[in-house]
């Protein structure tokens, strides 16, 4: 194997690090690895850079071999595409994690994201709560009632110390870590997803 194709081969197996990252990650954001993005961003300008070098040469009679510009070429597909495929499992899961935990991401979780992800969270939170406060008259919370409910109460631990809290009717409940409570389950939903509550079954 040429000095060149190793090269080529080098940094298309790190993009396909990046694909097996999320593989072997599947119910965890791991963090970004921006080191690794950069190291395939600058191969591709180099590979691109080379092409058209060659390209510029072969114009002015200087050159008469392309026999690496489809290696090249498609080693360039072959990296920008498993970066696509990175970026875009990134954004899904950055999306579900809306659904899941409201506006408030655990510190685990931003801990994992670039700062442009971090910008595209709170993106998508605000075009979610102006699509949800223009449903209806009063506006409708889509992240409540995501399952029929079998009880109208559930019994919940408290996993963290929060402090007071209000239910809808307007009770206040005083959420000290591991207090146990039966309360309204739309009330509680949003807690559950951010940790600080738990069902008790």
């Amino acid at each position: 194997m040429s000095s060149n194709d190793q090269q080529r081969g080098g940094v298309a197996d790190k993009a396909l690090q990046l694909v097996m990252e999320m593989k072997r990650n599947p119910d965890v954001l791991p963090p970004y690895n921006a080191d690794l993005v950069r190291q395939c961003q600058k191969k591709i300008d180099e590979l691109f850079h080379k092409n058209a070098a060659v390209v510029e040469r072969m114009r002015n009679g200087l050159e008469h071999d392309p026999s690496l510009l489809q290696p090249r070429l498609a080693a360039m597909c072959h990296i920008r595409r498993c970066m696509m495929a990175y970026v875009n499992e990134r954004k899904n899961r950055i999306r579900s994690f809306r659904w899941r935990y409201g506006g408030a991401l655990p510190a685990s979780v931003r801990n994992a994201l670039c700062e442009a992800e971090i910008q595209f969270f709170n993106e998508y939170s605000s075009t979610l709560a102006r699509f949800q406060s223009n449903l209806g008259e009063a506006g409708v919370n889509l992240l409540l009632h995501t399952a029929p409910p079998k009880t109208l109460f559930v019994q919940v631990r408290t996993l963290e110390d929060y402090g007071e809290f209000e239910t809808s009717d307007g009770t206040q409940v005083q959420l000290t870590k591991d207090s146990l409570h039966s309360l309204p389950r739309q009330d509680c939903e949003m807690l559950i997803r951010q940790g600080v509550l738990e069902l008790v079954h």
